[in-house]
């Protein structure tokens, strides 16, 4: 059985909007894109590469994949993987997907992405993604937050945790500080 593994960059106030650059993610006019470039270190670095090196597919939502197909398949030497990886989108308006191997969810992505997590295969990893997010959160299909906390809060954005998430419990499986103050926690899913 594969899990469903959650990666973000989450700043104090719990916003994962724009982590990487200014035009990552502009919607709903949020300027303050690149917000965790202070914060890079070596230990942080050498934790996300050991992380990021793991075997594993791509559980993505439309607008992650649209940042993310015409970027990486020309900037793969940090990240190999990535291109190799499955990537399933989430999208009920992508015509197609040319980043390969990728697989179109459409329609009860919910009911699919639960069929996925019984199949064989490596475990799937959600990047970005926020309303995708939200819905694997409701239908309670993610089984690990593996978080990156930096030490900034910003007051607007997209959130990790939406209103009206369902309540759930999760035990500490790793955790370490950064020399620039980032928290790198595990969070794994406690079922009651």
């Amino acid at each position: 059985m594969r899990k469903i593994v959650v990666l973000e960059h989450l700043s104090l106030d719990g916003v994962i909007q724009g982590p990487g650059g200014p035009d990552e993610d502009t919607s709903g006019g949020f300027t303050l894109g690149g917000w965790i470039a202070p914060f890079a270190d070596p230990v942080l670095g050498g934790r996300l590469r050991q992380q990021m090196n793991q075997p594993f597919d791509l559980l993505l939502g439309r607008r992650t994949y649209d940042i993310w197909a015409p970027y990486w398949p020309h900037n793969h030497a940090a990240w190999p993987q990535v291109n190799a990886a499955t990537k399933y989108v989430a999208s009920n308006s992508l015509p197609a997907a040319d980043w390969k191997p990728s697989v179109i969810l459409r329609g009860d992505v919910a009911g699919d992405v639960a069929r996925l997590k019984q199949q064989a295969g490596p475990d799937l990893h959600v990047w970005g993604s926020g309303d995708l997010i939200q819905t694997l959160l409701k239908h309670d299909l993610i089984d690990t937050f593996w978080l990156m906390i930096y030490p900034v809060t910003l007051g607007t954005g997209k959130r990790l945790f939406a209103g009206g998430a369902m309540p759930m419990t999760f035990s500490v499986s790793e955790s370490l500080v950064s020399p620039q103050g980032v928290i790198v926690a595990a969070y794994e899913r406690r079922l009651a």
